[in-house]
């Protein structure tokens, strides 16, 4: 029995990146042997197993046979005699390919060493085309290392070509192009995920409402500067979808068909419409009037979901700096204005004390009218000074 570190701690150990990833591959061992060492199983298809002290994720050296359509259709074989070399050679990409042994020596059959050092995102067998999830990996790689200057083999990138010709991208299921989307969107240069797509022709089968943002290329949505300012995913896809199309109806119409049919969480439908409406008003929110500002908070919900709120103001400041066209903006992510305002405006609507309504008689509809008549009161004497 003999246990490599493999894959993404290897490859970015080598690069000198940070890394969370850190799992195992096991040779020469068996699923009844790992379970009296302590091991859990966790896979059915395939025997993974947790560390009992560190929960990290041991897998025994297996062989892949594609036996179905889409990223499932396999059927995993794995026994003492597999080596490391079959189980590397299942990979995807050669940079993902290379091991460590536990002195610290480097298992690497396929060169992803030298891949590593030439910064190209290179396949590793033919069987690359059988996963057509591999598509949305490679793009995701490249977004990743982008800023490091890796970009995708041009054989490889002809490998994703006919993939795509030969329609593997249409058996990607909604929940993995999900997870690859919202993972891209965290990395440094997640535009590059959506270019790589493009490239191979694999953009318009897999994310179909996004096609209109990505033609012009002098016209892309700012993703690179949300990633810098603010490191979420929801917000990256609402600066990714918030001006799909010039017509408000039919940009929220795209939305909505994109987050329906990839099963997006809720609070992402809901910061990407929220955004696509109402973007345009928060950047005139210190033009506004009081009826104006309250009516903002109102449509936005910031009073149920002030964390929301806070996100679009966020989502409006990012929009706001991509305006600048010549030079870089001096990125400050505490000074934008309209967000220091419109948070100004809804601590006061918050904090305006309803019980003194109570007290003086109003109640059901009237009480709901005079607390927005006391609100407005409450944030005109708050922009007094500012008009």
């Amino acid at each position: 029995m003999k246990i490599y570190r493999v894959g993404g701690a290897v490859r970015d150990k080598l690069l000198n990146y940070p890394s969370h990833e850190n799992d195992w591959v096991v040779t020469g061992s068996t699923p009844e042997e790992m379970i009296k060492l302590g091991y859990r199983q966790v896979g059915k298809d395939f025997p993974v197993f947790l560390h009992p002290k560190t929960h990290d994720e041991y897998a025994l050296a297996r062989t892949e046979r594609k036996t179905g359509q889409g990223y499932t259709g396999f059927t995993c074989h794995s026994s003492p005699d597999i080596t490391l070399e079959e189980d590397l050679l299942r990979r995807d990409l050669t940079i993902n390919a290379i091991a460590e042994d536990a002195q610290g020596k480097i298992i690497d059959p396929f060169g992803g060493q030298q891949d590593l050092d030439n910064r190209i995102l290179r396949h590793v067998s033919a069987a690359f085309s059988e996963d057509p999830l591999r598509i949305l990996r490679v793009a995701r790689f490249a977004a990743r290392y982008h800023h490091l200057g890796f970009k995708v083999a041009d054989q490889t990138l002809e490998l994703l070509k006919e993939m795509v010709r030969a329609g593997q991208a249409e058996h990607l299921i909604a929940e993995r192009v999900w997870q690859e989307l919202t993972s891209a969107l965290g990395e440094q240069s997640p535009g590059i995920f959506f270019q790589v797509l493009k490239d191979c022709g694999a953009l318009t089968i897999i994310f179909p409402e996004l096609e209109p943002v990505f033609r012009d290329p002098a016209n892309q949505p700012p993703l690179a500067l949300s990633v810098q300012l603010y490191q979420d995913a929801a917000i990256c896809f609402a600066v990714l979808t918030y001006n799909i199309d010039s017509s408000q109806a039919e940009t929220l119409a795209l939305v909505n068909a994109l987050t329906r049919r990839l099963r997006a969480p809720n609070h992402f439908t809901e910061l990407a419409r929220l955004t696509a409406l109402h973007h345009q008003q928060c950047r005139r929110a210190l033009s506004l009037d009081a009826q104006s500002l309250y009516g903002l908070i109102e449509t936005s919900d910031a009073l149920r979901k002030p964390d929301r709120f806070k996100q679009f103001l966020q989502c409006c400041h990012i929009i706001e700096l991509s305006q600048f066209k010549t030079g870089t903006p001096d990125i400050n992510k505490e000074e934008y204005p309209p967000a220091t305002l419109l948070l100004s405006v809804l601590r006061a609507a918050k904090d305006y004390d309803v019980n003194s309504l109570v007290k003086a008689g109003y109640k059901g509809k009237a009480l709901g009218e005079q607390l927005r008549e006391s609100r407005i009161a409450i944030i005109d004497q708050l922009i007094q000074p500012t008009n």
